[in-house]
């Protein structure tokens, strides 16, 4: 589904209106649920979550910590749901023979960086994580699941996005209150320019990192090229400005709901409208393992990798975590 407009608004309205006594029982059942306390595993859980429905930059994140420890000699497996996925495991994922619509496509882009596992019950995730090797997890979302303690957890917010109207779900796109999200956190990092002004809506003496999304190098060959841009992401805007940024030229976009499927339909008259355009049709690596098979070799994707304002903050943070990996016998 695609959110609705007025989860981007200021918060008035009639609709948030009528649906606030449904938000007040979304937070509070959100709230009892978060007091349960969970199993705390006996390596270090890294979890990247945010405060809002849809996407935030979590995956991205993830994958960058992911090779931030792996660089230090550390064993790092990947721990999700597997949003969009049949399967509810924990199942260890494979890319030579899940697709998106057995295990979900953040699934499948930690996978081919380094171990990933679906797994409803978070604990039970990570325990088949453990007994596989690994020696610390990192939670791809998950900060509103408490079946699993976390050593360290960031609140991810798109600084394009920031938390939206600010209400609960069904009247806005927050999972919870941003303070109580906030609290249960290390830092906030927000991605891009602070747009929203979402700084301003976190608790004072909320330590704030900055980070930015960058596409890959290599996206520099569509400097000057027609592209027809395609993505079912939770903001589409920022993949069609990252493409400008590297100078290509728009000439189509084509928004999609956050996770959509895309089948051999889609893809004819996606492509086309590209071929009608003389445009090289493009979309991101979330959205190329979404994409029916047969089409992928037609279809170019752009990478996105993130740099950070303050590359020591995030290292120093993951210092001591570090320090407490076990050592293998």
């Amino acid at each position: 589904m695609r959110a609705p407009d007025f989860w981007g608004g200021d918060g008035s309205g009639l609709l948030p209106l009528l649906l606030s006594p449904i938000a007040s029982l979304y937070g509070a059942a959100t709230a009892r649920r978060m007091a349960k306390p969970g199993w705390q595993a006996p390596v270090p859980v890294i979890c990247c979550g945010n405060a809002t429905a849809g996407g935030a930059g979590k995956t991205t994140v993830s994958l960058d910590l992911g090779q931030r420890l792996a660089n230090r000699g550390i064993a790092v497996h990947f721990l999700l749901r597997g949003y969009g996925g049949k399967l509810r495991g924990p199942v260890r994922v494979d890319p030579a023979i899940h697709d998106s619509q057995a295990v979900g496509d953040e699934a499948l882009l930690l996978a081919a960086e380094r171990p990933a596992w679906i797994s409803a019950d978070r604990a039970a995730g990570a325990r088949a994580a453990i007994a596989a090797g690994a020696q610390a997890i990192i939670l791809d979302d998950g900060l509103q699941n408490p079946t699993l303690e976390k050593d360290l957890s960031f609140l991810i917010v798109d600084g394009n996005f920031g938390f939206g109207n600010n209400r609960i779900i069904p009247a806005g796109p927050l999972r919870e209150p941003v303070a109580a999200a906030a609290a249960r956190c290390r830092a906030a990092i927000i991605i891009g320019e602070d747009e929203a002004d979402a700084a301003s809506l976190l608790p004072p003496g909320t330590r704030i990192l900055r980070a930015y999304q960058r596409p890959a190098p290599e996206a520099s060959m569509l400097a000057g090229q027609p592209v027809h841009a395609f993505c079912g992401i939770g903001n589409p805007k920022k993949f069609f400005a990252t493409l400008a940024e590297v100078g290509a030229v728009v000439a189509g976009r084509a928004p999609f709901a956050d996770h959509y499927p895309f089948d051999e339909g889609d893809m004819r008259e996606i492509l086309a409208e590209a071929d009608r355009l003389r445009a090289i049709p493009v979309t991101t690596r979330k959205d190329f393992v979404r994409i029916p098979a047969a089409f992928r070799s037609r279809v170019t994707v752009v990478n996105i990798g993130l740099e950070w304002e303050d590359t020591a903050a995030i290292e120093a943070l993951l210092d001591p975590l570090a320090q407490r990996v076990p050592i293998p016998a």
